[in-house]
């Protein structure tokens, strides 16, 4: 991953930062902030550990699913197709350098993927701001 990378990739709406600590603290750092927070943690998926039980291998790669009903539900009211990218989403995962990032769909792009207006999108804009203080 390249600096470049470390801002929306271009066209998939990716936004992706480098993370200041090791994958299983970043994890933990993030899981601890949307708990704080007092947003819902529906699920952490731990993709290299099912990986390893499965007898493989992949870098450090866990999904924290999480989000509000009261932030998210309007915006499936207005177009239920956003229950494809709704709770929010976010990847910890280690590169091959052992360098950990975090990925997540960007705002702008659920906005456009979806229809959205920009008054709705203030309460899931706040996945930025959760992502870096997870990373520093």
């Amino acid at each position: 991953m390249t600096a470049a990378s470390t801002a929306e990739s271009a066209g998939t709406g990716i936004v992706t930062i480098a993370s200041a600590h090791a994958g299983a603290a970043t994890a933990e750092r993030l899981r601890a902030l949307i708990l704080e927070r007092g947003l819902t943690l529906f699920a952490h998926v731990d993709f290299s550990g099912d990986a390893e039980r499965a007898g493989l291998a992949i870098p450090f790669s866990q999904l924290l699913i999480f989000g509000n009903p009261k932030a998210g539900t309007p915006l499936m009211q207005y177009a239920p197709t956003t229950g494809l990218d709704l709770p929010l989403k976010v990847l910890v995962w280690d590169d091959a350098d052992g360098r950990t990032w975090l990925s997540f769909n960007s705002p702008d792009y659920l906005r456009q993927r979806h229809g959205l207006p920009d008054d709705l999108m203030k309460p899931v804009s706040g996945v930025a701001a959760l992502v870096d203080t997870a990373a520093r």
